[in-house]
């Protein structure tokens, strides 16, 4: 079936009517952190709900390890390192030189010329005014903060009486009390309950939870007490599990109001993550975390919900990245990709919907720190790391603990050269380019043993 016909759904009478879409993105979410991927610590029941009403991937990817660069590839459906900002890894502090180009086809962008109302309501991360932000890059609503990170409670990038808030109106700077995880989900859910059926929307839900500072909803006393915003010397499991179920529970409400609203049926809604998981995350059985593209760095969940065209209950082990939501989206929505900037992701939306069966993908990363790069091509993954090589069967080792190289050398050589090409086409590492790594000074099972490489 043509890509048109596999846009096509009935609704209401309205054969073609478009989907409203919910794109909800949370930050620094590990692979494990949710019942439904295998959490038993703690119920994720929300999200549990919303898998079992849709699809869950089981190989969803995030475009990088670190969270602007994803945003770079979601946004326009490209792989970020062919845009400077996209570089950065990720970008640092108030950025108003480096970010989204504002003329730059987006996901938003494109949606908005196809007759849908576009909003995102929280972390926008990908440059600083007044050059960049949501509102030049196809939303017309926006609610949240600029930068990377915010205290729950202060709204602040940083701690201290100087640091201002990073709270936007729009791009008026705004101050509100509340728990940000729960001033955002009812953001979205007001928008909801205002939506009129003239125009379909498109809704950005992107929770800066369960990213630091570590801060449940009743801890405000934490709150004035760090002296860090990474926040180094506090958390634990316990925090972190109260940040994830108050993401869950934001969702949920959320959620009430879609089908409250009457328009669950024909909404499309999807949930990730930015990266993988980071200190207080579970990713098991992956190894590796954030700002490593060990599966632990880079493998996230993935669930989509769109009742009228996908059916519930289903797993699916197609492999999937975040820049394939943009085509995927757009083919949903009955409209097309900008010529000008063909998306490097893939439409999945006939395998969505069931036309299709899961296709084998390669899929290409690097990251400055720690010299990293790797391919997954099928279930073959090439890992480097520090100019270690490693060659892994990860339909057999996801863990990736047997490094197969010296068993398939013409494996490994292959996926070298595929690996070199693609990298030929991206903008080139230079060394003004930011990075973040975690090393032994901050997280104790990362040290280096002394004597060795």
């Amino acid at each position: 079936m043509a890509l048109g016909q596999a846009a096509r759904g009935g609704h209401g009478g309205r054969p073609n009517a478009k989907p409203n879409i919910i794109f909800i993105l949370a930050d620094d979410l590990g692979w494990a952190d949710l019942s439904v991927y295998g959490n038993t610590e703690f119920r994720t029941p929300n999200l549990d709900k919303l898998a079992a009403q849709g699809l869950r991937l089981t190989q969803h990817y995030s475009n990088s390890a670190v969270c602007s660069a994803t945003r770079f590839g979601l946004i326009t459906g490209r792989y970020q390192y062919r845009l400077r900002g996209g570089l950065e890894e990720p970008l640092a502090g108030a950025s108003d030189t480096i970010g989204l180009p504002p003329n730059h086809p987006t996901l938003p962008s494109l949606l908005k010329a196809a007759g849908y109302r576009t909003a995102l309501f929280g972390k926008w991360h990908l440059g600083s005014l007044p050059n960049f932000g949501p509102l030049k890059s196809g939303y017309e609503t926006f609610y949240g903060n600029y930068g990377g990170a915010i205290d729950y409670f202060t709204h602040k990038p940083g701690v201290g009486p100087n640091v201002k808030e990073d709270l936007y109106e729009g791009e008026t700077p705004v101050s509100e009390v509340g728990y940000y995880t729960d001033l955002l989900g009812d953001r979205a859910s007001a928008y909801i309950k205002k939506h009129s059926s003239d125009k379909p929307f498109f809704l950005s839900l992107h929770y800066t939870a369960p990213h630091w500072p570590w801060e449940g909803p009743k801890d405000e006393e934490v709150s004035q007490q760090i002296t860090n915003i990474f926040h180094y010397d506090g958390g634990d499991l316990a925090t972190y599990a109260k940040m994830v179920v108050a993401l869950d529970a934001s969702i949920g409400r959320v959620l009430k109001t879609l089908e409250r609203k009457g328009l669950a049926d024909n909404t499309i809604v999807i949930f990730t993550s930015d990266n993988g998981g980071e200190r207080f995350s579970k990713t098991w059985p992956f190894s590796g975390q954030k700002t490593e593209l060990l599966e632990g760095g880079i493998r996230v969940p993935g669930i989509v919900r769109w009742p009228d065209r996908i059916r519930p209950g289903q797993v699916s082990d197609q492999v999937a990245i975040s820049m394939d939501w943009l085509p995927t989206l757009l083919a949903a929505a009955g409209t097309e990709p900008a010529a000008s900037h063909p998306p490097d992701g893939t439409n999945l939306l006939p395998v969505l919907v069931g036309e299709e069966k899961p296709a084998e993908r390669t899929l290409f990363w690097r990251y400055k720190a720690n010299s990293q790069r790797a391919v997954r091509a099928g279930d073959w993954k090439y890992l480097k790391l520090n100019g270690n090589e490693f060659l892994f069967d990860l339909s057999n080792d996801p863990r990736e603990r047997a490094n197969l190289a010296g068993k398939h050398p013409d494996k490994l050589a292959d996926l070298k050269e595929q690996w070199e090409q693609w990298d030929a086409e991206m903008l080139p590492i230079t060394p003004e380019v930011s990075t973040h790594g975690v090393t032994g000074k901050v997280q104790a099972d990362k040290y280096a043993p002394e004597g060795t490489d």
